[in-house]
């Protein structure tokens, strides 16, 4: 079988590529080992998918090429992806900062995009192992479980490491390699931590499914979200966010009070209510568990009146700027996405075109871009997928 184009991998970015494509008229063929398309799509967003963000930027996303991925955001935006979605009448809405979600389910944007295929005439085919790829006078010629199939352009769109269960392997680095590309080395990104210190932990699992909104730094990197305690550790928003900044060893700190400044406030409290206890003021701003909780792991909690100034900035300072180190995060097996990936600096950040081998093209996740949480990643899947679409 002959076909203008073939894309490996039938996700988000893989979609958009066929679907952009196969609307200039090229013969698209799309080919995955699942058997089913899009299947993160399917389960993101807790199954509304975030599908884009209103406020994206070229600095909502992590490279060692931080420039890469300004030409493709420009020339597919935000606004172009939610004029798609409007053109199928999905209904949607912005949760916060910008997120925008299915009002229904995440099927509503699979759907779409297999509709375009279709309408577009681009073919998907599943349950199909890549079983050898070569570089060929006309492009390249792909040996598979369904037979031969030679193509002019090759679009690697398989995606990164995270979340095994659904099928993700290391099959697009392998595929860079082949064919000259580096592959910086990759780590688990917006992922929960894990811990094993025993006051920690305990902490954690007394205080699992208890959310609070909080400030989290590292690495001079910070997120002002909601940090959910877990019986194996910090997981939420903020902490899904800073954990693609931290490495091994690293500190968190960690402002539980975000919007106060922490001894004044307490000062303030001291003198208006010298008689209420501690853990009855913290009970106020957090749960009464956490409250309670947080004073036995920091301090014996008694009257206002009965703290020194120094313990009252003791105090303070372990609620403005909690330091703990993680013991590691939950890896691969829950993380959104994969840092690291294909060089960009290898890669035309114009076209996804291979710099290493013509024809051969890198799309979506695969390539060392990932984004900030939110539907920045989805974003930059269909920004991807389009650029290599325009030209392949």
């Amino acid at each position: 079988m002959t076909s203008d184009v073939v894309i490996i991998g039938a996700g988000a970015a893989g979609l958009m590529c066929a679907l952009t494509a196969a609307g200039r008229g090229r013969r698209v063929l799309v080919l995955d080992h699942a058997n089913k398309a899009g299947k993160k799509i399917l389960m993101s967003g807790g199954g509304r998918c975030n599908f884009t963000n209103m406020y994206t930027e070229p600095a909502d996303f992590l490279s060692h090429n931080p420039h890469f991925c300004k030409s493709a955001l420009a020339r597919y935006t935000q606004w172009d992806f939610i004029e798609l979605v409007c053109k199928h009448d999905v209904p949607y809405h912005e949760k916060k900062l910008g997120q925008l979600f299915c009002d229904r389910k995440a099927s509503d944007i699979l759907q779409l995009l297999l509709v375009e295929c279709s309408e577009n005439g681009a073919e998907i085919r599943l349950d199909t192992a890549i079983e050898q790829i070569e570089r060929t006078d006309a492009g390249y010629r792909l040996a598979t479980s369904a037979g031969a199939v030679a193509c002019q352009s090759l679009v690697i769109a398989t995606g990164g490491l995270s979340i095994p269960t659904l099928g993700a392997t290391g099959f697009g680095y392998q595929v860079a390699r082949q064919f000259g590309h580096s592959v910086l080395p990759t780590r688990a990104g917006l992922v929960p931590f894990t811990v094993t210190d025993p006051q920690l932990k305990a902490l954690c699992s007394e205080l699992s499914g208890t959310a609070v909104d909080c400030l989290v730094s590292c690495n001079d990197k910070s997120f002002r979200e909601n940090l959910l305690f877990t019986h194996r550790g910090l997981s939420g928003p903020a902490m899904l966010q800073i954990s693609s900044y931290w490495h091994s060893g690293d500190s968190l700190a960690i402002n539980l009070l975000p919007d106060r400044d922490a001894l004044e406030w307490l000062a303030g409290q001291q003198a208006e209510r010298p008689n209420i206890e501690l853990k009855t003021l913290l009970g106020e701003v957090f749960t009464k568990k956490m409250a309670g909780l947080l004073c036995e792991l920091w301090c014996a909690s008694k009257p206002l009146k009965q703290y020194t100034p120094g313990e009252l900035q003791a105090i303070a300072g372990q609620l403005s700027d909690w330091r703990l180190v993680p013991a590691g995060t939950e890896g691969y097996r829950t993380a959104e996405v994969t840092l690291g990936g294909v060089d960009t600096r290898e890669v035309s950040s114009k076209t996804m075109e291979s710099q290493k081998s013509p024809g051969l093209y890198f799309i979506g996740e695969v390539l060392d871009v990932t984004g900030h949480l939110g539907g920045f990643n989805f974003q930059w899947a269909w920004a991807s997928g389009h650029a290599a679409g325009e030209v392949v």
